[in-house]
């Protein structure tokens, strides 16, 4: 394996903190209840984007670097559009940039990597 110890410690400090990023929507998402029920078609499509498509990206990055981090960043950039869409505006603030965060570094980590295998 010809990879850096920079890329190496990337992958794992990505890894790392996609453990509370997934943690934390987790807690948003059923700590409060899931009214599965109270939810319209919009509000469904939007979850199947954030939080669903970027924990999930998170968790495919483990194995697959490029893969997951573009599960990642594909859902948070089709998140923003779709929000834009609908209302006609992006949503506010950086958290759903800071909890997509290490699907930034899984990509940096997949396009570090000589072989891009992973």
């Amino acid at each position: 394996m010809n990879e850096s110890i920079f890329i190496r410690s990337l992958r794992w400090l990505a890894r790392v903190l996609s453990l509370p990023c997934i943690g934390l929507v987790l807690l948003f998402v059923f700590g409060e209840g899931f009214p599965m029920s109270a939810f319209t078609a919009r509000d469904l499509c939007l979850f199947l984007l954030f939080p669903l498509g970027i924990c999930l990206g998170m968790i495919v990055a483990w194995w697959r670097d490029g893969l997951g981090g573009s599960i990642t960043i594909g859902s948070l950039a089709a998140f923003y559009l779709m929000h834009y869409v609908l209302s006609q505006q992006f949503p506010r603030g950086f958290a759903f940039l800071l909890l997509a965060l290490p699907g930034f570094l899984f990509l940096i980590c997949w396009l570090g990597t000589p072989s891009r295998t992973r």
